[in-house]
């Protein structure tokens, strides 16, 4: 059984699984839908288009699915999805997709601190940890298990990879490929982060790995020249494949 405060307003369209809490000054919009077991403290906003799991947190202030700041919208049918399991704290702000790409997918696991901000059209993996006073522009994809650290820009359709740790006040306006530290100004590969993937269980072996492959593509001529020498060196396993493919796949180019 759901808890609704009587201060809150319920759209009677919205779609509400099994008990959820839901506190004073909520409002629920039309064309939603939300799972089981989510709770929603004081003065939450849930617009059109929302489509959220269970087990979720939101922090009062948060506005979910809110309109696109794209001056291309035209009011067409999107979507933000919300996985399971995720803290969303004060005052965060998740815009729903566009006609790009049809919706902004946040995952699950995440902890989204107090004023960040997702634009529209992202897609945001699961396990990740984002900074107070983040901003993402429109079209910015994070791989799961990254950490960006408080008040970081990132530009609009940059790809941020997995287990990297963004240092707090960056702007980012290139891709940033993953297990790194990414820090400085104009925005640096500073090292591998090695506590990160420590404590993710990584191995010295996958660790060395990772770092030889890095110390290729930046130390061997070209990128181009970087990547062929690693294919011809190291074994090509999942985390070297998965370096390669996010810089061969680069629109924006990588941080270097």
């Amino acid at each position: 059984m759901n808890q609704i405060s009587p201060l809150a307003y319920v759209h009677p369209e919205a779609k509400l699984g099994d008990n959820n809490i839901i506190g004073p000054f909520c409002y629920i919009d039309r064309d939603v839908e939300i799972g089981d077991n989510n709770v929603m403290q004081n003065s939450v906003t849930i617009h059109v288009g929302a489509r959220i799991g269970s087990n979720n947190e939101f922090f009062p202030g948060a506005s979910i699915s809110t309109k696109p700041q794209d001056l291309k919208f035209r009011g067409e049918e999107t979507t933000c999805i919300v996985g399971d399991n995720n803290s969303i704290r004060e005052n965060v702000t998740i815009s729903r997709g566009t006609a790009s790409k049809g919706k902004t997918v946040v995952g699950s696991n995440n902890l989204l601190m107090e004023n960040m901000h997702v634009g529209h059209d992202c897609v945001l993996g699961s396990g990740l940890i984002i900074g107070n006073s983040t901003k993402l522009a429109g079209e910015v994809v994070v791989d799961d298990n990254a950490i960006l650290s408080g008040s970081v820009l990132v530009h609009q359709f940059c790809h941020i990879g997995g287990y990297v740790m963004v240092q707090g006040g960056s702007r980012s306006p290139m891709d940033i490929p993953p297990y790194i530290i990414a820090g400085r100004d104009p925005l640096k590969y500073c090292s591998l982060n090695l506590v990160g993937l420590r404590r993710r269980g990584f191995s010295n072996e996958q660790i060395d790995l990772i770092h030889n492959t890095y110390r290729l593509l930046y130390n061997t001529g070209t990128l181009k020249e970087g990547i062929e020498e690693v294919r011809k060196t190291l074994p090509m396993t999942k985390e070297v494949e998965y370096i390669l493919n996010f810089v061969e796949n680069s629109q924006r180019g990588i941080i270097r």
